[in-house]
């Protein structure tokens, strides 16, 4: 998997997005907090919890200045610690809504997972049907953690153990159909719920 695949694919949603609604895209913010792992891999790279806010406020901040009324931060990094920093943007009046795409249910679509995990069967069928020229499926590897595991994992109190490949969860089940699947889940749950239900009814 390259880095940036969780990049790769919120560009994809908000420049559907953004084409359908009419709606302004701002450039992506390429770093977030990650989970420590316990082996390096050269490329990854992380910045601090009140970095990562501090900056979306600088900007959510300068944009309401100008005008802006409502923001919509995208996110494909199930990391509580990056969540935090995301969702306690403040803004003088501004309405802003934090949409982690992998607190979606995707339990109907997985074979060997019953939820994402990372650069597992979820990203590298995502990537496989993005960005196939950039995926190597000879060299997926699975790793399964305990539901305990993950749940600390999440939380940014388990670093990711050494004899993890780089991934977590079953990323030898991925397929571009199941990516295409996918995707299509994604886009139509984050359309109902951001862009097309009534007001009092959509979701923070």
């Amino acid at each position: 998997m390259p880095l940036g695949c969780d990049t790769i694919v919120v560009e994809r949603l908000a420049d559907d997005l953004s084409a359908e609604f009419g709606v302004l895209r701002a450039p992506t913010l390429e770093f977030g907090v990650n989970a420590h792992t316990a082996h390096v891999y050269p490329g990854n790279a992380s910045v601090q919890r009140k970095t990562l806010h501090r900056l979306l406020n600088d900007l959510v901040g300068a944009w309401e200045a100008s005008g802006v009324r409502e923001f919509v931060l995208l996110t494909a990094h199930e990391h509580d610690p990056h969540l935090e920093a995301m969702s306690t943007v403040v803004t003088s009046g501004a309405r802003v809504r934090t949409v982690d795409i992998f607190g979606i249910d995707f339990s109907s679509i997985l074979e060997g997972q019953s939820e994402p995990m990372h650069g597992d069967e979820v990203d590298t069928s995502l990537l496989l049907y993005l960005a196939p020229h950039l995926v190597e499926m000879p060299e997926a590897r699975d790793y399964m953690m305990s539901r305990d595991e993950l749940r600390r994992y999440r939380r940014g109190w388990l670093r990711v153990p050494r004899d993890s490949p780089g991934s977590i969860g079953r990323p030898s089940l991925a397929s571009a159909p199941k990516g295409a699947a996918l995707y299509a889940h994604i886009h139509r749950v984050v359309r109902e719920r951001v862009f097309t239900a009534p007001a009092d009814e959509r979701e923070d």
